[in-house]
């Protein structure tokens, strides 16, 4: 794997940070953000130029989600949402006619993209899938719910997964490319979340809701695989969002203990501290490199799945820890919203959660190293 490119990148996206830090952390107004995002490139970060995207790799793509989760998690991971589980399984499966019409206008910061395959009595599980679609003449029909759907009451679009053959089971799902809105579609209320408030979280709910034949992505019976290799790459999104809340909270922490005194110095000078602070380093450093080098090897064309699962588990624990000691560094300011490190703690919650648990990543590294091992 190739490392020439990584002082370039880092330097790309100073700017980004100085957008979080300076932007996005005071006011964070979603429409005009995620507009100027758009025209920045950040929505669409690894799409090819020829489709309106920034033409980047997923290096590239990985440093920004982080600098902009470092100011604003919410926006992190609606640039992540938009980038690699909309937008990426379109890149990857559509036909040329489908990547013009669902890609290009989703690029600018206009419009955003979903991705809906959890639903309300399956979230890991995602082969249970009890929304269906049945082929009526030249349109799907969509029945059924999703759950817990990133972007939903802001989104133009949806990557949505629905059973088309239960005897295949999950060999029977399918992916569509569902406009929004659209008849038969409504959203249920927008969820009132412990973090990541500014994203918005609801139900897509399917009434009879007809599409367009063309509007199938891939092949019939595909929808698994897509949403498999879709999450595969969404992994490395969430783990770079995880590494930018924790790198908010250990600045948070540092930059307290440096001017917060007790025992007639800086309590930086006391060693539980500096212990402290040199363990959320060293954690964080560890779960970027991890991340660094999934997002690599997906662009050198190689099996990144161990991988990933590996960024996401290492990221979003880390954050959650680092977060959580950052409190304890602050003592009862940390406990208070006029400091940010409440908020880093309850953004970083969240991480351990969506696009698979700790306890599924656990699983996919297991049974890949499994796998190699047998032969």
């Amino acid at each position: 794997i190739s490392h020439a490119g990584l002082p370039t990148h880092r330097g790309s996206v100073r700017g980004k940070r100085w957008e979080a830090e300076k932007v996005l952390r005071p006011t964070a107004p979603f429409p005009v953000q995620v507009k100027k995002m758009g025209e920045l490139g950040l929505l669409a970060m690894d799409v090819p130029e020829e489709y309106k995207g920034a033409g980047l790799d997923y290096l590239a793509y990985s440093i920004a989600v982080e600098e902009i989760s470092r100011g604003c998690a919410s926006t992190g991971v609606i640039v992540s949402v938009n980038n690699s589980l909309y937008l990426g399984p379109i890149l990857k499966f559509g036909s040329e006619e489908q990547k013009h019409q669902w890609i290009a206008p989703f690029t600018s910061g206009e419009k955003i993209g979903c991705f809906a395959l959890s639903e309300p009595g399956n979230g890991s599980d995602a082969g249970a899938a009890t929304t269906v679609a049945r082929l009526d003449g030249d349109e799907w029909v969509l029945n059924g719910t999703k759950a817990w759907i990133t972007n939903a009451w802001d989104a133009s679009a949806a990557v949505v997964f629905a059973t088309t053959d239960k005897a295949l089971k999950h060999k029977g799902i399918s992916a569509f490319l569902v406009p929004m809105p659209t008849p038969g579609l409504s959203l249920g209320k927008k969820e009132d979340k412990l973090g990541i408030r500014a994203s918005s979280t609801a139900n897509l709910i399917f009434e009879d809701c007809r599409i367009p034949k063309a509007n199938l992505l891939g092949q019939l019976g595909m929808g698994f695989k897509i949403a498999m290799q879709t999450l595969d790459a969404g992994r490395i999104g969430i783990a770079s969002q995880a590494l930018g809340i924790a790198q908010a909270a250990l600045d948070c922490a540092v930059d307290y203990a440096e001017k917060r005194t007790a025992f007639g110095s800086p309590i930086t000078k006391l060693q539980a501290i500096q212990f402290k602070l040199a363990d959320m380093a060293v954690a964080l450093e560890g779960a970027r490199l991890l991340t660094w080098r999934a997002a690599m090897l997906k662009d050198n064309g190689k099996p990144f799945t161990k991988e990933a699962a590996m960024a996401k588990l290492a990221a979003s624990e880390a954050a959650t820890s680092i977060a959580h000691q950052a409190i304890q560094i602050l003592g009862g300011m940390g406990y208070v919203t006029e400091m940010p490190a409440e908020r880093h703690y309850r953004d970083a919650r969240i991480t351990e959660i969506y696009e698979g648990t700790s306890e599924i990543q656990r699983l996919v590294i297991a049974g890949q190293l499994l796998k190699a091992y047998r032969g």
